[in-house]
């Protein structure tokens, strides 16, 4: 007898899906699924459209981390119109970039993650949000409201707006950055800096509560893929897109972009809207791989500043099994974090970071682009063909999310076989069910988060649809 439990809807994640766990005859998990039940389209809807559109029309696709659409759209314009952008240009994009992913890592680790973290995964749901943790834990609470104002402000300050802003367009920018700006980014950052420092040493000396979650949270061998350095450093706007398998040896030292379609596959199933990107010479499913924040350090060698490198080398000292639990992307959210407002003070220190030529000017010189880039979630890939009028005939969109489809699923399975048996739901098992999605911190539809409780309904069903056990909340 086939029995089912369905979480509808997931909480605190930013957006909205459900997971269905099947049951075999003793009670026991034998199957999951993660469903994503949105559908955006975007890539249709771009279609006849104004390649010089598409960074704010891409920019529409997510309201929590606009930037890194802009970004990539970008960079897939500015292969369109085959120009080298001016290095401020560059400078400040990889800036603002950066301010991207503190603010959206800073809303995943505290606003959504944290009540787990430090009020603990079978504490009270009814105090288990961030409200909770601002009572059990203000100064940590508080450290996160201003990391996320750091990163929005600094938005603002160099782009104009904190969401959608027009300033990131095909060959470069539209303004250059001001002494009078500069120093006001420079300012915010020794506390930016504590604040992740801060959060570092408490979730460090707290991760022995979570060995359990460490060996259970999607930690299982697979492939890693991410930007880097020519040096095998830390990247979020340009450099090597390199795959790494879960021993550490290099497989792919650097996809052709224009060729990504030979490495990459795309493959559906008929229970989300989510695509499940693959390591094509693995074929699907063997090909699964990771991206973002735990990937990333996978894949590098070094950060590229003083206290991330430190951090960094104590990441990498942890036991090899222990680096492929999904639950460091905890962890890696936090180095990274730390990395950025460090590399944003190194850019505002660059000789040329006033320079006021930060546009290149061109008219469409290639009838295809690929722009690739670092989002706060993983690699981030538009790809765009036109006309001989500059029109959208063709878009390919990987989104970072996209990429850790597969590892999600596999990831929900293994906490549910750990966590559930006999068909019993306890709400702290199902807590982690929902955890090990929240660690991946996917953005679903680009556009909503929840803090707290949402309305929950879990129903235990047989196959003749009777329902033999239920848990409601909200």
């Amino acid at each position: 007898m086939t029995q089912t439990i369905t979480i509808d809807p997931v909480t605190r994640i930013e957006g909205h899906s459900k997971i269905t766990l099947f049951l075999d005859d003793a009670g026991e998990v034998h199957d999951a699924q993660f469903h994503v039940t949105q559908f955006r389209g975007f890539e249709l809807l771009s279609e006849g459209r104004p390649f010089r559109e598409m960074p704010s029309l891409m920019a529409r696709i997510c309201g929590i981390c606009p930037i890194s659409h802009l970004i990539a759209s970008a960079k897939a314009c500015d292969e369109l119109l085959a120009v080298r952008i001016p290095e401020t240009a560059v400078k400040l994009r990889q800036m603002v970039n950066l301010a991207q992913m503190v603010q959206s890592h800073a809303l995943s680790f505290f606003y959504l993650s944290s009540p787990d973290l430090l009020l603990g995964m079978d504490s009270n749901p009814d105090n288990r949000h961030i409200f909770g943790v601002a009572q059990a834990h203000p100064e940590m609470a508080r450290g996160g409201v201003k990391l996320r104002q750091f990163g929005q402000r600094t938005i603002e300050i160099l782009a104009g707006k904190r969401i959608h802003p027009a300033w990131i367009v095909p060959g470069g920018v539209t303004e250059p950055l001001t002494a009078d700006r500069r120093d006001q980014i420079l300012a915010m950052i020794p506390e930016a800096k504590q604040f992740i420092l801060n959060a570092l040493t408490l979730f460090k000396a707290r991760l022995h509560e979570f060995a359990d979650e460490i060996r259970t949270f999607a930690n299982f061998p697979t492939l890693h893929m991410g930007l880097v350095t020519k040096a095998n450093g830390l990247e979020f706007y340009d450099g090597d897109l390199r795959i790494i398998g879960a021993d550490g040896k290099t497989l792919v030292p650097a996809v052709d972009k224009y060729h990504y379609q030979e490495v990459i596959g795309e493959a559906v199933e008929p229970y989300s809207y989510l695509k499940s990107p693959y390591y094509k010479p693995r074929g699907y499913p063997n090909g699964m791989y990771r991206v973002g924040p735990l990937s990333r350090l996978n894949i590098v060698s070094h950060a590229g500043t003083l206290l991330a490198d430190q951090e960094l080398a104590q990441f990498k000292a942890l036991p090899d099994d222990q680096r492929q639990s999904s639950f460091h992307y905890h962890y890696a959210r936090l180095i990274e974090m730390l990395f950025g407002v460090e590399r944003i003070e190194q850019l505002l220190h660059e000789p040329d970071i006033l320079s006021t030529h930060v546009h290149a000017l061109a008219s469409p010189n290639a009838y295809e682009g690929v722009g690739i880039s670092e989002a706060p979630r993983g690699t981030l890939l538009h790809h765009y063909k036109i006309d001989d009028d500059g029109l959208i005939r063709y878009v390919n969109l990987i989104i970072a999310t996209g990429n850790n489809n597969l590892a999600m699923n596999k990831g929900v399975l293994q906490v549910a076989q750990h966590y559930i048996h006999g068909g019993e739901i306890k709400e702290g098992a199902l807590n982690r069910v929902e955890a090990v999605i929240r660690a991946f911190d996917p953005c679903l539809s680009c556009s909503t988060h929840a803090i707290g409780q949402m309305p929950l309904h879990i129903e235990l069903v047989a196959p003749d649809g009777t329902v033999v056990n239920e848990v409601k909340r909200g």
